[in-house]
């Protein structure tokens, strides 16, 4: 199967973020940005939070482009046993029900878990000399959730830093000195929540995991146990092999491919909405596909 071009020329973008967690447009900034990207249809997946679908579907209605209700949960596989090093993973899920209100209450909860971690990491960073603080931080969120992505922000707006990516690579990612663990849920739990509210659950940027093609095969029989149902198997940071790699074993899986660019607008500025790095095409039979699932 030809993974890579639609038949009628529609294609889209199953991963984006608005102001509603970490991205710089509102919802629907970005679903109109989306429009006039091209797109046939795009999903609004921010970490933890479903606060910006309502807005993004009615600027979708306004403007013709189909939007997906969508979101980003982050899961920890640490209680697997098999993992050799703290991997972060993260859980697309995607609603075409009106489901996705029901995980409001889990929803609430993780970003309550967030507003616990967030001080620690601020006070790890004044530690290091940085003058940074919550409010600034806050600041930065307007939907209310506010993360690391957030905090690499400040850190770059006040010159501690060059890019928010540097702020990830040198302080705030796994095992960096500001990096504080978050309680997450499991996979098992990530995808059950996702299921029950009528979701259709997806491995989102497999490549990040940097896992072993064993160690990832081995991830994904125990994920589709589960209920996994998709792998994002298009995505903005994959090399041609490892794309290669990843629809081979979604086809060895029987798991649904799907793609997407990760958009957060100005904050990932070399990350274009349908297009990632200038050479991501997820092809709108994709969707249809993940619809049966």
């Amino acid at each position: 199967m030809d993974f890579f071009t639609d038949d009628n020329g529609k294609y889209i973008d199953l991963h984006t973020h608005s102001t509603a967690s970490d991205g710089s447009m509102s919802p629907s900034e970005l679903v109109r940005h989306a429009y006039e990207s091209g797109l046939s249809a795009m999903a609004l997946t921010d970490h933890d939070t479903v606060a910006g679908v309502e807005e993004a579907f009615e600027e979708g209605a306004r403007t013709g482009i189909e939007v997906i209700a969508g979101v980003e949960i982050s899961v920890s596989p640490s209680e697997w046993g098999f993992m050799e090093h703290e991997t972060e993973m993260h859980l697309l899920g995607y609603f075409f029900n009106g489901g996705y209100r029901a995980l409001y209450p889990l929803l609430e909860d993780l970003r309550r878990k967030r507003e616990q971690r967030n001080p620690k990491i601020i006070e790890k960073l004044n530690e290091l000399g940085f003058d940074i603080t919550m409010e600034e931080v806050a600041a930065k969120a307007p939907g209310g959730v506010a993360g690391r992505g957030h905090i690499a922000r400040v850190l770059m707006e006040k010159g501690y830093t060059n890019s928010m990516e540097e702020g990830f690579e040198k302080y705030l990612g796994t095992g960096r000195p500001a990096y504080v663990r978050k309680d997450k849920l499991t996979p098992e739990q990530g995808i059950s929540a996702i299921l029950e509210s009528g979701g259709v659950p997806v491995l989102a940027h497999p490549v990040l995991m940097d896992l072993q093609p064993g160690q990832l095969t081995a991830v994904l029989e125990r994920l589709k146990k589960a209920g996994l149902k998709g792998i994002e198997a298009l995505y903005s940071e994959n090399s041609p092999e490892q794309t290669r790699e990843l629809l081979e074993l979604a086809v060895r899986t029987g798991l649904k491919v799907t793609g997407g660019s990760d958009f957060h607008g100005v904050y990932k500025p070399k990350i274009k909405i349908g297009s990632g790095r200038g050479d991501l095409r997820v092809p709108y039979r994709l969707l249809e596909e993940l619809k049966k699932a």
